[in-house]
């Protein structure tokens, strides 16, 4: 009775969406948007999925889940925080840090400020050629090829910082 639901037929192609989610009569809390393909056929996949909202400290931070289905797939995921500003989006996360975990909770991969690896090893050429890399230098990415399991995405603000932040995860070729 107290949670919401939509089932929809989109058409495919490059068609994006938005689903807004608001607490009934403007309260607040913690939300979870999930989003489902239920078409089994071949040609049927989500290319991104992305999710805006506040980052707060301790257990308040963002938390991006998704499903990898059969086969590996390769993908970037992306911390935005800095270059929102640009967008008029408010109080932006100024330096945005993100954490890739496996099904399991264990830290597959972690990053602050994408053109370096948490090595300190260059890996700018690798997310340039997504095509998509983050605007700005303090902002998060990791491209990884991932077996078929769950994955979380998680973002926090260094040194304990808040504010609007943006996760995303996108299928890459």
């Amino acid at each position: 009775d107290f949670e919401s639901a939509l089932l929809r037929t989109l058409p495919g192609g490059a068609a994006s969406y938005t689903a807004i989610v608001r607490g009934k009569n403007d309260t607040t809390g913690v939300g979870l948007v999930e989003v489902y393909t239920l078409e089994r056929t071949a040609n049927s996949r989500l290319a991104n999925i992305s999710t805006r909202g506040r980052v707060e400290t301790n257990e308040n931070v963002m938390i991006g889940g998704f499903i990898v289905g059969e086969g590996t797939l390769k993908v970037i995921v992306r911390a935005i925080g800095p270059s929102l500003a640009a967008r008029g989006v408010q109080g932006s996360l100024q330096d945005p840090t993100l954490e890739l975990h496996d099904g399991n909770g264990a830290t597959i991969a972690t990053n602050d400020n994408w053109k370096l690896a948490s090595d300190n090893s260059s890996q700018q050429a690798e997310i340039e050629a997504s095509t998509i890399p983050p605007p700005d230098d303090r902002e998060s990415a990791l491209v990884r090829t991932l077996a078929p399991g769950n994955y979380t995405a998680i973002v926090r603000g260094v040194n304990g910082t808040t504010g609007v932040a943006l996760v995303e995860v996108y299928a890459l070729p």
